[in-house]
């Protein structure tokens, strides 16, 4: 659990485009890519939902 937080606030970090030094380094030792690139396609598929639902409530 504890692993998937850390790929999970890293993601969230890229989304934002911040991310420290050390965090970065760890992502990089620790930890498949996999992970990151399906983190970030989940996250990215929330935000397009979230996005469409948004305007779809702000439409009606």
């Amino acid at each position: 659990m504890r692993v998937l937080w850390q790929v999970f606030t890293s993601t969230l970090a890229a989304f934002f485009g911040v991310q420290s030094n050390a965090n970065r380094r760890r992502d990089f030792q620790n930890h498949s890519p996999l992970a990151y690139i399906a983190m970030g396609i989940i996250m990215a598929v929330v935000l397009v939902f979230s996005l469409v639902l948004l305007v779809n409530q702000v439409l009606a």
